[in-house]
């Protein structure tokens, strides 16, 4: 019988059910971490399956938890999975899916926003060029919202970069996201890296656009973009930027398409070129510094005191 077909094969022997791990381990959901648990196998099937075919894969599962999604991953009949968890609870319950599945499963107690290993983490023989199909590498995590945004940055200045996981090529991503809320509702989205960005700009120039305008998603762009040039030229400059990139000053941030933000980012570029101190200026140094002045002038200095 060959390896493929083992792995074909392959089912977990009958171990105790989620619940039944949350309540022998004395586990609990913490409200300030995010979490959720997913109980029902067949929505961590159907979560799984969103992949695609995992058959022969190798997975990086992000915060298993108690491992609801990890038994569905194993049962897909892939190659091993490496699971990636931060809170030290959950880690004897994982270790009774290792003990389960010999040879598949690697546990790493760590926190995936600082654990700098990926790009090592799997066989060198499943790397890909670039241009070519994504490697039979699959990124799979059930996302709390307090690491779901950073962790969605980092990995996008990853793929800019091809560093990082992406050093193996264009990892596939299948990733969801919870309400904080007692019902769980879960939103799944599958993500593939494209062989050219739509914005052709350094990732950090793009991301400082896009952030910018969507910390004040209420409002009207023309007011997002003033923040991104200094104050004593602010209403100058953003104009500028929306005229030269053909923006309605009037739409909001939702309201932006791709090509909004591709003209945003390539006017911003020329403007950086023409000034390299807009690069690196950011608004809220300038509200610190604005801050410190005004204190001091309440505050004594060494040379008041006697």
């Amino acid at each position: 019988m060959t390896a493929s077909r083992q792995a074909v094969m392959f089912r977990l022997p009958p171990l105790p059910t989620i619940g039944e791990i949350i309540k022998l381990f004395k586990l609990k959901a913490e409200k300030q971490l995010s979490q959720n648990f997913l109980l029902d196998l067949r929505l961590t099937d159907k979560i799984v399956r969103k992949a695609g075919s995992l058959k022969d894969a190798h997975v990086c599962e992000v915060g298993p938890g108690p491992g609801g999604i990890t038994r569905s991953i194993l049962n897909a009949g892939v190659a091993e999975v490496l699971l990636i968890e931060k809170d030290p609870r959950f880690i004897p319950g994982l270790q009774m899916l290792s003990d389960a599945a010999p040879g598949k499963v690697r546990i790493v107690h760590g926190d995936i926003l600082t654990y700098n290993k990926l790009g090592k983490a799997f066989p060198e023989h499943l790397m890909k060029n670039w241009e070519d199909d994504p490697p039979d590498i699959h990124i799979i995590g059930n996302l709390p919202f307090s690491v779901s945004t950073p962790l969605i940055i980092k990995w996008l200045e990853n793929i800019s970069k091809r560093d990082g996981p992406f050093r193996y090529g264009r990892i596939q991503m299948t990733l969801t996201f919870q309400k904080e809320v007692g019902e769980v509702d879960v939103t799944v989205v599958h993500f593939t890296p494209l062989v050219q960005p739509k914005i052709e700009q350094p990732f950090k120039l793009v991301e400082k656009v896009v952030r910018t305008v969507f910390q004040f998603r209420r409002k009207y762009c023309h007011q997002s973009v003033r923040v991104l040039f200094p104050e004593a030229e602010r209403l100058e400059k953003a104009e500028q930027l929306l005229k030269l990139a053909d923006v309605d000053p009037i739409l909001r941030p939702t309201q932006l398409s791709m090509f909004h933000f591709k003209s945003l980012c390539d006017v911003y570029r020329k403007m950086c070129d023409e000034d390299p101190k807009l690069f690196t200026y950011n608004y809220r140094d300038e509200l610190t510094e604005k801050r410190n002045r005004k204190r001091s002038r309440f505050c004594k200095t060494e040379d008041d005191v006697i």
